[in-house]
């Protein structure tokens, strides 16, 4: 991969199409906002208008510029990614709990039942065969678009803080005191976005509170959804593996072949998808080189794919983004059911 850059002449970081694209998300969160801010909008239309294309401009950043920031894959300066990895916290959530969480614990155990936090679902969703079946189940392929509605909400809300304590308690944040110091961070940050996001325009805009709310809701129902169908669709498949760690909390192949089992693209003929969804069409080429910002993906991709079949491993990838989409709502109602395959656990 090291020659690939390095015959081409070019850094595995941003270009300038990628500074553009940050330059165009931050925009399409900020701006709206700024508009509602100063009470210029002076129809409920016009208001939803707003608040909808900054649910755009949230989705855009948390997959095109805070992603590949927090990963270290934006620049070769780690002040520009510190700095950029903040507009995680200008949109509600925080940095330093996805560092975490993503970098972490996501990247290192994918698909791994309790190791991995993207698949640490409420009681009511099982998104490994691995978890305990319950009746609910059954229904989660209908039901889940609408928690992944609300997912961006609960993050802004409760998730941070709740991750936060229980990462201290697994020994992943520090001594009490930083602990405390990130509580702290996160109750700012948050104040910060319900007041500018949500509190100003309830004081400045002549709405009723709950037009306002129900606009600041549609602008996350928007971002909750593009966010968690990207970032799902690429790991509950039905062709991915859902591995179990030994005793000793080891697993059992080698990391990057995990990766490869457990982890699956789509559209990698749509550039336009790609460039709107930060790349992560090629969660393949992300997975194995999250170093790497996404902007080189596509062309990565060749060089994956050949290598994967020299040495006979899987490379997963789906023609289109909705026939992943029908794919994963498959491995959901299939895992949703009490005698299929993926129901070794149950009541």
């Amino acid at each position: 991969m090291n020659n690939y850059f390095s015959e081409k002449g070019i850094c595995k970081q941003a270009n300038a199409g990628m500074v553009f694209k940050t330059i165009l998300m931050l925009s399409l969160f900020i701006v709206p906002i700024v508009l509602i801010n100063v009470g210029v909008v002076t129809s409920i239309g016009l208001l939803f208008v707003l608040y909808l294309t900054s649910g755009f401009g949230m989705a855009g950043i948390g997959m095109g510029v805070m992603h590949d920031a927090i990963h270290g894959s934006y620049s070769k300066n780690k002040t520009v990614n510190r700095l950029l990895g903040y507009s995680m916290n200008v949109i509600g959530a925080n940095a330093g709990v996805w560092k975490i969480q993503h970098n972490v614990l996501h990247h290192t155990y994918t698909n791994i039942d309790e190791a991995d936090d993207d698949i640490n679902t409420p009681p009511f969703l099982r998104f490994s065969p691995n978890r305990k079946w319950m009746k609910a189940h059954r229904y989660q392929h209908i039901y889940i678009w609408f928690f992944y509605s609300i997912s961006t909400i609960s993050w802004i809300t409760t998730k941070d803080f709740i991750r936060v304590h229980r990462y201290w308690k697994m020994g992943l944040v520090g001594c009490k005191g930083t602990y405390r110091k990130q509580m702290a961070q996160v109750a700012i940050w948050k104040t910060l976005y319900y007041i500018y996001a949500l509190v100003l325009p309830m004081i400045f805009l002549p709405f009723s509170p709950g037009i306002i709310f129900l606009a600041f809701l549609s602008m996350h129902m928007v971002t909750g959804i593009c966010i968690s169908a990207v970032f799902q669709t690429a790991h509950i498949m039905p062709d991915v593996e859902f591995p179990k760690m030994d005793e000793d909390g080891a697993i059992e192949k080698d990391w990057a072949v995990h990766q490869l089992e457990t982890t699956a693209n789509y559209a990698p003929g749509s550039r336009v998808f790609s460039w709107l969804i930060g790349g992560l069409n090629y969660q393949v080429e992300h997975h194995l080189f999250p170093n790497i910002c996404h902007v080189h993906y596509r062309k990565l991709s060749k060089i994956v794919r050949e290598t994967a079949a020299e040495f006979g491993v899987p490379y997963y990838s789906h023609k289109t983004f909705a026939s992943a989409l029908v794919q994963h709502t498959k491995k959901l109602h299939n895992l949703g059911q009490e005698f299929s395959d993926e129901s070794p656990l149950m009541h």
